[in-house]
């Protein structure tokens, strides 16, 4: 089949996140890149699509433009990735939405609850999909995790403890001209949540894509440790789930050692899994009272819906770029199915809209919590 046309909204010049997404968008030849409005400014938006070999007719100025031309023609986008910082994804998103094309969506959802439940409405109502990119549900290993625990090897679930450490924030580099940083630690583009909006909200999805459960309520601490820096770079959360278990999450940014530290363990009645990111080929499986059991991407003892998402034989490491390609490669088939009129082929899984209210949640009552002292907080 012919690769899904795609747009883009932001990732132009000097933005690492839309090098990603397109490197995902293509890795496995589901999508081809047509089209964008790839910079809030236009002489950099025009310059940027230059460097990509766009048509210098569908490289626009901004994403209005964009929507209501791309809609118009013959070979218009079907889909389009916004990868802009979170105070520029519903507008876009609704925009695209109203005239059914596809959205493939940076986390978080939106900046605000208000946004995200306007845009929640709009995607009720489009005859399109919305698919949201916490590419670290794509791992081959936390779907692999995902399948055991919904098949009971662990038992009940009991606790949850999930942590994202980072350094790259311990010093004020927002105030040096970081780009990254800028945005990320400024209330009016980010949000009301900092280390616990860029981070926090993918140690919380993947808890829940994991364990299969939803917390109930939340206590949190919030901390600034960098003077003068307006929102958190640092939060302890406590979690209860109606189930009865328990959870914990740490994100920070100010953790010095630590590049990328996102580590899950979960544990049951039966027995408990232990992820990470940074070694994302392997889990730890110990049954209660048993030697503890390594399992591999493509070795013995690996289920099918993590052989569905690999891509190489066993041995060759598979990291970040595949899992976020993971996601691309789910939306795609979800895409192709619902524009002929089929339900979403068995076993393709990607976070959606729902996850992402979640997540926004999430967010705003960890932000209530700590301004009551981490006094607990129903989600």
């Amino acid at each position: 089949m012919d690769p899904i046309r795609l747009g883009m909204v932001g990732g132009g010049q000097g933005a690492f996140i839309g090098a990603v997404h397109r490197i995902a968008a293509r890795l496995d030849g589901e999508f081809r890149l047509v089209a964008g409005a790839l910079s809030s400014t236009a002489e950099k938006a025009r310059a940027s699509g230059t460097e990509l070999g766009l048509d210098p007719a569908r490289s626009y100025d901004d994403f209005r433009q964009m929507a209501s031309r791309e809609a118009r023609l013959k070979d218009g986008i079907r889909a389009v990735a916004i990868v802009t910082p979170n105070h520029m994804h519903a507008a876009p998103a609704i925009e695209f939405l109203r005239r059914g094309i596809h959205v493939i969506c940076d986390k978080p959802l939106t900046a605000t609850m208000a946004e995200a439940k306007k845009l929640a409405a709009v995607a009720a109502k489009a005859n399109a999909l919305f698919i949201l990119t916490h590419n670290y549900t794509g791992y081959p290993m936390i779907r692999q995790a995902r399948a055991m625990v919904a098949g009971g090897d662990l038992g009940r679930i009991r606790l949850v403890q999930v942590e994202y450490a980072q350094d790259w924030l311990t010093e004020a580099v927002e105030a040096s001209g970081s780009k990254q940083a800028e945005w990320r630690t400024d209330p009016s583009r980010s949000g009301a949540g900092g280390a616990l909006g860029d981070i926090g909200t993918h140690a919380y999805n993947l808890a829940a894509f994991v364990s299969g459960e939803v917390p109930q309520a939340l206590a949190a601490d919030l901390s600034s440790f960098v003077p003068r820096r307006k929102l958190d770079d640092n939060a302890h959360v406590m979690l209860r789930y109606a189930s009865g278990a328990r959870g914990t999450l740490w994100c920070s940014q100010v953790a010095p050692g630590n590049e990328n530290g996102l580590r899950l363990r979960v544990y049951g009645e039966k027995g408990g899994l232990d992820w990470g990111q940074e070694d994302p080929n392997r889990l730890w499986f110990t049954p209660f009272g048993q030697e503890k059991r390594l399992i591999t991407r493509n070795g013995a003892g690996a289920s099918p819906a993590a052989q569905r998402v690999s891509r190489v034989p066993g041995g060759h490491p598979e990291g970040y770029l595949e899992a976020f390609a993971t996601i691309y490669t789910e939306a795609a088939r979800a895409i192709r199915a619902h524009d002929a009129g089929q339900p979403v082929p068995e076993g393709v899984t990607y976070p959606t809209l729902t996850d992402g209210l979640q997540g926004m949640r999430f967010v705003e009552a960890a932000v209530q919590s700590a301004k009551r002292n981490a006094a607990w907080v129903t989600l």
